[in-house]
């Protein structure tokens, strides 16, 4: 019994050897591997470095808040639809921000989805959601710039704040087709 057990406890000084003696290079190739999963692994989407809905939610809200405040776009706005739009029609702004919120959620890839509708009617695009408000290109600018202080107002990050700016930028021609068509004719 004494050989079987001696026998035994040099059977696990081996293993436990080989094994100490493997670790290292488990863990290098470990690390390797880790390091080349990082590499090849794709970045969060930017709906994940926003932080998800509650953070973008957080930001549409008071994006929306200051657009009404907004002296260009709101309720003293210079163009009479943005004006009445901030000052009579505030009931529908909480439905506006759901909106809005849903809306970047979708187009920063999360998991949420947006079909623009107008109340009580068919779904609706951006453009015609917009053209009766005739906004204007320096107008869609003021927006886009009350957009990015409340990007700030909510300490994003650089990279994200440019990505979500460059998605609402790429909107511009839909949001004026209003404005450019009465200029035309």
């Amino acid at each position: 019994m004494a050989k079987t057990h001696s026998t035994s406890i040099t059977r696990r000084r081996v293993v436990a050897g080989l094994a100490l003696a493997a670790a290292p290079m488990t863990l290098a190739g470990g690390n390797n591997a880790y390091a080349q999963a990082q590499q090849t692994k794709p970045d969060k989407s930017l709906y994940d470095r926003l932080g998800g809905v509650f953070a973008i939610a957080a930001v549409v809200d008071h994006f929306s808040d200051a657009v009404v405040k907004n002296p260009v776009v709101g309720q003293k706005s210079k163009n009479p639809r943005l004006k009445e739009w901030h000052t009579k029609n505030l009931t529908r702004l909480p439905g506006l921000k759901f909106q809005r919120t849903l809306w970047v959620c979708n187009v920063s890839g999360g998991p949420l989805q947006f079909t623009a509708t107008k109340p009580g009617t068919t779904p609706l695009g951006l453009e015609e959601a917009h053209r009766d408000l005739r906004i204007s290109p320096a107008e869609f600018d003021e927006v886009a710039a009350e957009l990015g202080r409340s990007l700030d107002f909510a300490k994003v990050p650089k990279r994200e704040k440019a990505e979500v700016l460059a998605a609402f930028a790429a909107h511009k021609d839909e949001v004026t087709a209003g404005y450019v068509a009465t200029k035309r004719g």
